[in-house]
């Protein structure tokens, strides 16, 4: 039985059933599971319906449990596929820019297509695997958006764009050996992407956050976004504002805007140490936020900001300094004793010791808590300690 035939076979009404069945199975106890199964189905059905119950497990995490329990998943559309809150963030920036329909370009199996959807936005959703597109065709008919949603089973450098208000373009970036880094064998190529950009009124093309920033075209909106701290995507926008370099922080939505300020100067270290977002950093923003809290750098190549005063910002994250000292540690290890440190997290920036080999040497043991940063202060390697600040 192919791929596509198995999954077919998934949506019948006893495909059905296995999956309802399998809804909170203990991946543990798989080889009981499938035997037990595969006394009243057949061996392949059985196959397909544990796969799929592991697919939605690991779903989860980025759909949420009413939506992935519901959806179809291969393993690279959970591996490749736009976290929900990011997905409907962009959908929701579409909208707001008058777009009511989307060429969604490389949509695998559809998770942007239904954020797209869900803003109320029609959507020509484009893969060229047949498994993929017909994983996609589910996903938008088991949510109830296959209304705003063609999937389409084709090559999308054959697709004619132009009935369309933007194009949505995600070139996948891993291949049998892993993660692409060179950005001409993303399938499709990073210059075919962003001549399809170019042609549509506006675009938005999805990149890997560490993209140079002297690559980015000059007529593009970069925008990097990071959902709960963490970095997930970088953005071309094409058809908002040329230049403009941006940080997005989910859940919150707060959105920090470049203008072009100079390096902070490096001053030292003061009650406070705030720790920027990543999409700050990779937006290369950290002057912005320095700015904003009337601090500089503690070192010119660490993106760690220093002040005197405590300054709410949703930008970085502040921790309140009670020491500062030479890497040393023997030195960490009596502190932390003296002061009965049981609770300890460890933080590092331009430090090449790892947190784990700080933790496991210290053995830290007590009933009080405290933040270790191992970085580095005008060029020497410092480790400064303290507490998450509060208001």
């Amino acid at each position: 039985m192919t791929d596509l035939a198995a999954f077919t076979a998934l949506l019948a009404p006893e495909g059905q059933a296995l999956l309802a069945a399998l809804r909170d199975y203990d991946p543990a106890q798989e080889l009981a599971v499938a035997s037990r199964l595969r006394r009243d189905h057949p061996a392949e059905l059985v196959s397909a319906a544990l796969g799929q119950a592991r697919l939605r497990q690991r779903a989860v995490a980025k759909f949420g449990a009413e939506d992935a329990y519901r959806m179809y998943f291969t393993p690279n559309g959970v591996e490749q596929s736009t976290r929900a809150t990011v997905g409907s963030y962009r959908a929701n920036r579409l909208k707001a820019l008058g777009v009511g329909s989307v060429a969604d370009l490389c949509s695998g199996i559809g998770g942007d297509a239904l954020a797209l959807a869900r803003a109320g936005i029609s959507v020509l959703a484009v893969d060229r695997d047949p498994l993929t597109a017909e994983v996609a065709r589910a996903n938008a008919a088991a949510l109830g958006l296959d209304g705003l949603i063609e999937v389409r089973c084709a090559d999308v450098t054959e697709i004619d764009t132009s009935p369309y208000d933007a194009v949505f373009v995600d070139p996948a970036r891993r291949g049998g050996r892993g993660r692409i880094f060179d950005p001409e064998a993303y399938s499709p190529p990073l210059s075919w992407a962003l001549d399809a950009a170019r042609r549509a009124p506006r675009a938005a093309l999805k990149i890997a956050p560490g993209i140079p920033h002297e690559t980015v075209p000059d007529e593009a909106e970069a925008e990097w976004i990071s959902d709960g701290g963490d970095v997930k995507e970088a953005v071309l926008w094409f058809g908002t504002e040329p230049g403009t370099r941006r940080a997005t922080l989910l859940p919150s939505g707060a959105s920090l805007t470049g203008r072009g300020l100079p390096d902070p100067a490096v001053r030292p270290v003061g009650r406070y140490l705030y720790e920027p977002d990543g999409a700050v950093i990779r937006a290369h923003l950290v002057a912005e936020v320095a700015e904003e809290l009337g601090g500089g750098l503690i070192d010119e190549t660490i993106a760690y900001v220093t002040a005197d005063a405590l300054t709410p910002t949703p930008y970085a994250s502040a921790y309140e300094i009670t020491d500062e000292l030479p890497f040393n540690l023997k030195k960490l290890k009596a502190l932390l004793r003296e002061r009965e440190v049981g609770h300890l997290t460890v933080k590092k920036r331009g430090s090449a010791v790892e947190p784990e080999e700080i933790r496991r040497k210290v053995k830290p043991k007590g009933p009080h808590s405290a933040t270790v940063l191992l970085t580095r202060v005008a060029g020497a390697p410092t480790m400064l300690i303290g507490r998450p600040a509060r208001p």
